[in-house]
């Protein structure tokens, strides 16, 4: 009997990991799926967010991914977006921020890009924390809108998000503003529309964790 999978075998072993791993363990899938998680993009927004990825590369991942059922495409709005399967991941990637925030060799001035610190921030948020803040931010052409619900960070992908404050910059700037020390008017590279004392408090709920090392 043949293999009826629709992705090539990468570990010949019958563990659910292993198989799991031969769907998404190829290099950048898991990124390509972070990339996806908030909003369909097409395929040069999809790069944009991945600076070191190939034009070739992503084009097969992207088939890999579609393959595997992960990953689907709207060939009328030439976007590319994530299946139920594909959104099943999102705890994956929380999961892999957790566990990799507290080891050492983290370096926060390399490039971050915007959807990747919105899916940080939903794992790194404050587990009892309340709040009925709305909190904005832009980066280029993506916005997204946040706010906290039952203890866990809501994000929604928003070009241009209406809230209690609304901070603009690059992902890594951004970074800065959420993960810093200083309060996001004074981080160079930021910019803040609106409520600074709900910016410094919505800030407040997301902390990284001390090394191991």
């Amino acid at each position: 009997m043949t293999d009826p999978a629709p992705f090539r075998l990468r570990y010949d072993e019958g563990c659910l990991a292993a198989h799991a791993l031969n769907m998404i363990g190829d290099r950048w899938a898991l990124l390509v799926v972070r990339e996806l998680s908030l909003t369909p993009k097409r395929f040069q927004m999809i790069r944009a967010g991945l600076p070191g990825i190939t034009a070739a590369v992503l084009t097969q991942r992207l088939a890999q991914l579609q393959a595997a059922g992960v990953v689907g495409h709207d060939a009328a709005m030439g976007a590319y977006g994530l299946t139920a399967s594909g959104q099943g991941l999102r705890p994956v990637l929380q999961a892999l921020c957790r566990w990799g925030a507290p080891h050492p060799g983290h370096d926060p001035r390399r490039f971050i890009s915007p959807t990747a610190l919105m899916i940080s921030m939903t794992a790194m948020l404050d587990g009892a924390a309340r709040t009925d803040i709305r909190a904005g931010f832009r980066s280029g052409r993506e916005g997204f809108r946040q706010w906290v619900a039952e203890g866990m960070l809501q994000v929604v992908a928003d070009p241009d998000p209406r809230a209690d404050f609304v901070i603009e910059g690059t992902g890594n700037a951004l970074a800065r503003a959420v993960y810093g020390a200083d309060p996001p008017d004074r981080i160079d590279g930021v910019t803040l529309q609106g409520d600074l004392s709900a910016a410094k408090a919505f800030m407040g709920l997301f902390r990284l964790p001390v090394s191991l090392n």
